[in-house]
């Protein structure tokens, strides 16, 4: 028997966490009392985690993550800068799983009380996983503005676009900016921006209280390059131009300047010139994204940051950042 989405359900999943999370029963002894099989009382419990009724958090984080957010906070003049603490795993998927649980903290913080009614989002493999970390927050008041292209090339859904995800967790109401990342030409984007429903849409989010958005590569494991967005050619072709980070559809060199490529012409959203002077928060995992990260803090944008420990390690050498010592 499977577990539905009813509120029978989701009531007795409620019921099965707190048994098990603050009662410390076992599985078997919480099968017991509800008069279900263990095996149906790991799905409620699965249940409940999945939709958001558990909330497991660990505050506060190791010394060596507040130097290093101190260094790079000093460094960038950046208004907040969270460090997730590295996990062991060594690898980018480790440090995408940290980076979510300590976003999504700061993301509840941040949406918990009424000063952003309004959030520009982008999209990316980090967001897609703190949005899916996120705990349920009642904010049906909240506007989840898609801030670029909601579409690939061939005009399909991209599945790291959070802003449905993003309702889910919030009750918000979410509006898609329904054209691709990228047009396939400069006339191309100029027939998508001349849509009276597009034109509205980049205004309201260009009006956003507060930005959140991902830092991309164009390396083989990059977001552009795994989904498709661009082509084999295109990627070499930016790599050629030095290019070594997208944001917001723009991409740029490791000393934070708009690479010379046209590619970046064809994005269809706001630049990052737009939004400047605005809470923009970069959520970014993985030591791979060293040169993104730091082209993307170079620019002067981003006010927010939260990144994993091995980037941030590797961020502040690279950038030749001095870290103050604790006593």
């Amino acid at each position: 028997m499977s577990v539905r989405d009813d509120d029978g359900t989701s009531f007795m999943a409620i019921r099965a966490a707190w048994l098990s999370f603050v009662g410390g029963r076992t599985q078997g002894e919480i099968a017991s009392q509800l008069g279900v099989s263990p095996a149906k009382v790991h799905r409620l419990i699965a249940h409940a985690q999945k939709s958001g009724y558990v909330k497991f958090q660990v505050d506060g984080r190791p010394m060596e993550c507040l130097e290093l957010e101190k260094g790079l906070t000093a460094g960038f003049a950046l208004k907040n800068c969270i460090i997730a603490p590295d996990l062991g795993g060594r690898d980018d998927d480790s440090a995408l799983r940290a980076v979510a649980v300590s976003a999504a903290q700061f993301l509840t913080g941040l949406l918990s009380g009424s000063s952003v009614a309004r959030l520009g989002v982008g999209m990316g493999r980090t967001l897609t996983a703190a949005v899916e970390a996120l705990p349920k927050i009642a904010r049906p008041d909240l506007e989840i503005m898609s801030i670029c292209g909601s579409l690939t090339r061939t005009l399909a859904a991209n599945p790291y676009d959070i802003v449905q995800k993003m309702q889910e967790r919030t009750g918000g109401i979410g509006y898609y900016l329904p054209v691709p990342y990228f047009a396939e030409s400069q006339a191309e984007k100029e027939t998508f921006l001349n849509q009276r429903s597009v034109q509205d849409l980049m205004v309201r989010a260009g009006k956003s209280d507060a930005f959140l958005i991902g830092i991309g590569s164009v390396e083989n494991e990059g977001h552009l390059v795994q989904r498709g967005m661009i082509s084999k050619a295109e990627q070499e072709d930016l790599i050629s131009r030095k290019a070594v980070c997208d944001l917001m559809g723009r991409f740029l060199t490791l000393d934070g300047q708009l690479a010379p490529d046209p590619l970046g012409d064809s994005a269809v959203g706001l630049h990052f010139d737009e939004v400047r002077g605005a809470r923009v928060i970069a959520l970014v995992g993985g030591e791979s994204k060293v040169d993104a990260t730091l082209a993307a803090l170079r620019t002067g944008v981003i006010t927010d940051l939260v990144a994993d420990e091995a980037l941030a390690r590797a961020l502040t050498d690279k950038a030749g950042l001095q870290l103050a010592q604790s006593a």
